[in-house]
């Protein structure tokens, strides 16, 4: 018998390589969402659709009817009442996977460990702000509506991503070095190259949904990132190999790009650069039989993809070309 997986979202980006994870592994797959953005699934005869916002209770349980799924995964839970209200809808499937963040944890250990590195906390005025300064407490706190549902017998479980990269990926932080790297020969790096904020590959994730809805233990949260950890410095280097070119990197700390900029830039306008190294060990999801691609792979796959971000962070070129001339003098 065919298994049954309903996926709230599904058509941006991390949902996106899910379903297709999910119909490559036998399931048919429905997708819950209001339906404002382009379904990329819409002829797929294996993939129906259930249009509804995912705020409204009511919604969830005539999904949750209409659906029987077997495993539930909630791609777009940003508050925590969200995640309640959703466990609460869907109690009855085999697996309700929350998509949280490496962003719930604290800044300061290394690496981020799921049952020994606490997590952010989290006021009742925080888990309804919907602002970037309470995205970290608000995915925490939806991790622990996770464990409470849990504690109730839901078999609700948590994946915790770090920074995802891949095709589709509408922020546009990867796709800013890439670009960087197409266009020019030699490439401004914040920093010496060498600071560390832990990636994932998009489709790393989506097989650790996958493994997670699967053969994971409810009330049990999952780190992934890649299993290589690469230097800013590395990635743009691997992102060099994947497009078959040469580039030299640049490196440029706080006082050189203030000086060079006339004050106009700083170490962390540029994507991907942290001034806190973050890395999450990945030892649990490994021992779950999850099976990710290499960075390597991973990377030379992102560089294929010929779309445009939503977004387009970064410095400007102009900016840049500026800071290069004036490290050159």
């Amino acid at each position: 018998m065919t298994s049954r997986a309903l996926v709230v979202g599904g058509t941006r980006f991390i949902g996106r390589h899910l379903v297709t994870e999910l119909l490559d592994s036998g399931y048919e797959v429905t997708l819950l969402n209001r339906g404002t953005r382009e379904n990329p699934f819409a002829d797929h005869p294996d993939v129906e659709h259930v249009q509804g916002d995912r705020r409204s209770g009511a919604t969830l349980d005539n999904a949750s009817e209409a659906v029987d799924p077997d495993i539930v995964v909630d791609c777009v839970a940003y508050f925590p009442g969200e995640v309640r209200v959703a466990t609460r809808a869907f109690s009855d499937a085999d697996a309700y996977v929350y998509i949280s963040s490496g962003s719930a944890y604290g800044p300061d250990r290394i690496p981020k460990r799921e049952d020994e590195t606490p997590l952010e906390s989290c006021t009742d005025a925080q888990a309804v702000d919907d602002s970037a300064a309470t995205y970290g407490p608000r995915k925490a706190e939806g991790d622990r509506a996770v464990f409470e549902a849990a504690a109730a017998g839901v078999r609700a479980m948590s994946v915790r991503p770090t920074i995802v990269y891949g095709q589709h990926d509408y922020t546009g932080r990867f796709q800013y070095w890439v670009d960087r790297v197409r266009e020019r020969e030699r490439v401004l790096v914040p920093g010496d190259g060498t600071n560390i904020h832990h990636l994932v590959a998009v489709e790393n994730v989506a097989r650790a949904i996958r493994t997670v809805a699967e053969a994971g233990e409810a009330g049990e949260a999952y780190n992934v990132g890649d299993r290589e950890v690469l230097t800013l410095g590395g990635v743009v280097e691997t992102i060099a190999e994947a497009l078959d070119t040469d580039v030299e990197l640049v490196p440029a700390g706080e006082r050189e790009l203030q000086a060079a900029s006339d004050g106009d830039l700083s170490l962390t306008e540029f994507p991907l650069y942290n001034p806190d190294p973050h890395i999450l060990s990945t030892e649990k999801l490994a021992d779950l039989g999850w099976d990710p691609l290499s960075p390597a792979e991973a990377i030379e796959r992102a560089v294929a993809w010929e779309g445009d971000p939503e977004r387009d962070p970064g410095p400007d070129e102009a900016t840049l070309e500026r800071v290069l001339e004036r490290l050159d003098t």
